[in-house]
C-alpha cells in the first residue's frame, strides 16, 4: 500500500525550498530553532507571533518525517555560517587599532 503524506500550510518556492506558505519562514528555520535550541511549538509560536498553530505543528511534522534530510541540511548551513564567522574574526590588536583609528 502507498502512501502520500500532504502538508498543508507548506509550499516549495521555486528553487524547491518548503516554506511556510504566504510567510517568510522557512521549514528549514523552525527545523533549527527545534532541533538546535530546543524550542518547542508553543516556544516557537511565541517567539513569531505572526504564525498560527497548525503552520508550526505541520513544519514540525515535515521535520520529522524528513528527518535525516533535513539534518543535512542543517549541518550544511551551520557549516557555511561557522566558515562565515571564521572570515570576521578579527585579532585583538586588530580591534585595537580600529578603535585608535576611530578615535581620530
Amino acid at each position: 500500500m502507498v502512501t502520500t503524506s500532504i502538508y498543508p500550510h507548506i509550499e516549495c518556492d521555486e528553487s524547491g525550498t518548503p516554506r511556510i506558505a504566504n510567510t517568510r519562514y522557512t521549514v528549514v528555520t523552525l527545523a533549527a530553532e527545534h532541533y538546535y535550541y530546543g524550542w518547542s511549538a508553543e516556544e516557537m509560536l511565541r517567539q513569531q507571533a505572526d504564525l498560527w498553530p497548525e503552520q508550526v505543528y505541520v513544519a514540525l511534522g515535515y521535520f520529522y518525517d524528513n528527518y535525516q534530510s533535513m539534518l543535512v541540511t542543517l549541518k550544511a548551513m551551520n557549516e557555511r555560517g561557522e566558515a562565515r564567522l571564521q572570515n570576521l574574526t578579527i585579532s585583538r590588536q586588530q580591534l585595537l587599532q580600529w578603535c585608535l583609528v576611530a578615535k581620530g
